[in-house]
């Protein structure tokens, strides 16, 4: 294997490595979007178990509040009648719906608030209630657990009714300040007892209050943020699901057609444009497309340029054989000089093929690659005539090279460029008459630099001028010798020029005389 091709091969693997450590269950683009766009929703769901210090405040409230009730209640019932304590224990826990128990100093309950008159409040029977609070229930305890709140004793009322049966009481009694106690109803709602000691003869109050109030208000919140998390998940699911046709369905579409490609079926396959798109998605179908219809051409051209190669090649090969087959019988020597001398004709025409052939080849990708260069064209072409002179490949024509002052220069590779002015001389030289003259004007037009060609032949009737661009056409006078030239010149000068982001064309003469002009047109430097 090739170190470029070791490279390459290194390259895929470490991306594929980079894309399983990205996504190591090689979760599809709609996966891909939809986790991200939920990931934002999970955090604001974790905000569910946050609700626990909400709860916590409102506890911590709540406390403040039963010690505040409790001690103004036991200031209030200190140094009163005994038929007045009673008339407040009932008064007060109407009002603030609690249930107040009074014991004496040696710790016996001697008045409760409902027994006194009707309980002001009774606990709810979960068993009695519908299925959505029991899920309420379950949600509760879930996130308790998960957040790792500390789990309160549940309340029961004692069998002995005597302050050693609260130990609220008891600490109220042995320290002398107020104390309070969380406990869970049977609906798991909080109950706070808090216990006071009224005035200094060892009495002391029980306070206890359903803070049902406490749960509903957690709840409501967390409904409230639920119900947000639903509507915007619900939002988010549609939006990514939405996001991924526009964009997955556009791709799918052309992965389908790119493997058709691949699998040799490109002509069958018709690469959607989606022309009504202006995003991304759309220039990257565009580029496909002309990608696509860019690789027929050059597929049509290979193939075209191969079946053309096998027929020129084909004719001095058939010619060759006939000759070396020949001259093994043929006893005239003159005839075998002349069967020598075809043999050797066709042995030159076969490599001058072969050499235009592999220049033809190679011209765009030797381009692609090389750097450009400041390049004079007038100079070129005026080293070029001179060079030509010298070695007596003019065949008895004069070349005249017109230019202006200044410079003509063009960003190009230099060998390349000297080839386009090598082929557009010889093909001008081998159509005008012995004598004759070939004019190269060199000139600025707009930002171009024009280089002109003209020859004294016969000319190329407007309907010809674009075959002669075409590879392995030739149509050259009959002085010029069968199988001199391979056809090529033209055609591997346009490709150059194009390669330069130029063009090579055929006009006619600009004095109106007779024969051919190439002007060859390339963009300033």
């Amino acid at each position: 294997m090739a170190e470029g091709d070791q490279s390459g091969a290194q390259d895929q693997l470490r991306a594929g490595r980079l894309e399983r450590l990205a996504f190591p269950l090689g979760a599809s683009l709609t996966t891909r979007i939809l986790a991200v766009n939920l990931i934002p929703l999970l955090v604001l769901a974790g905000g569910l178990f946050f609700l626990d210090s909400y709860r916590r405040q409102l506890l911590d409230e709540r406390y403040k509040l039963a010690r505040i009730e409790a001690q103004i209640t036991a200031e209030a019932l200190a140094g009163a009648t005994r038929q007045r304590q009673e008339a407040l224990l009932i008064q007060i826990g109407k009002e603030q719906r609690m249930r107040l128990r009074m014991y004496d100093a040696e710790g016996e309950l001697w008045a409760d608030s409902f027994v006194l008159a009707e309980p002001s409040f009774r606990f709810d029977d979960p068993v009695a209630e519908p299925f959505v609070e029991d899920f309420a229930r379950w949600t509760d305890k879930a996130v308790n657990f998960a957040v790792g709140a500390p789990a309160a004793p549940r309340y029961v009322e004692p069998d002995v009714q005597d302050a050693s049966a609260w130990p609220e009481l008891v600490r109220a009694r042995e320290q002398g300040r107020t104390q309070i106690e969380l406990r869970l109803a049977p609906d798991d709602t909080p109950v706070i007892n808090a216990a006071a000691p009224v005035g200094l003869n060892g009495v002391t109050l029980l306070t206890t209050r359903n803070a049902v109030d406490i749960t509903q208000s957690v709840r409501n919140a967390r409904t409230s943020l639920l119900n947000i998390i639903a509507a915007a998940l619900l939002v988010s699911i549609v939006l990514s699901l939405y996001l991924a046709s526009t964009i997955i369905q556009p791709l799918r579409r052309l992965v389908r057609a790119a493997v058709l490609v691949r699998s040799g079926r490109e002509r069958d396959v018709e690469v959607p444009r989606m022309a009504e798109r202006s995003d991304e998605i759309g220039v990257l179908a565009r580029a496909v497309s002309d990608m696509t219809a860019t690789l027929r051409l050059r597929i049509d051209a290979v193939e075209s340029f191969a079946a053309d190669v096998a027929h020129e090649i084909k004719n001095p090969l058939a010619s060759l054989r006939s000759a070396t087959e020949s001259l093994p019988r043929v006893k005239d020597p003159a005839l075998a000089r002349q069967l020598v001398e075809i043999a050797a004709h066709d042995v030159q025409r076969i490599d001058r093929l072969v050499s235009e052939i592999s220049e033809a080849s190679r011209v765009d990708a030797e381009i692609s690659r090389t750097r450009f260069e400041l390049v004079d064209m007038a100079q070129l072409f005026a080293n070029i005539i001179a060079a030509r002179e010298d070695r007596g490949e003019n065949a008895g024509c004069s070349v005249q090279l017109v230019h202006g002052d200044g410079g003509y220069g063009v960003m190009g590779v230099p060998l390349r460029l000297e080839r386009i002015a090598e082929n557009l001389l010889d093909n001008a030289v081998s159509f005008s008459p012995p004598g004759g003259e070939v004019l190269v004007t060199v000139g600025h037009h707009g930002g171009s630099v024009v280089t002109a060609v003209s020859d004294q032949g016969p000319g190329i009737p407007a309907e010809a001028r674009e075959l002669v661009f075409r590879r392995f056409h030739s149509d050259r006078p009959d002085a010029d010798g069968f199988g001199n030239h391979s056809g090529l010149g033209l055609a591997i000068a346009r490709t150059i020029a194009e390669a330069h982001n130029g063009s090579l064309v055929v006009e006619d003469r600009a004095d109106g005389h007779p024969g051919a002009r190439l002007v060859l047109d390339l963009p300033a430097a």
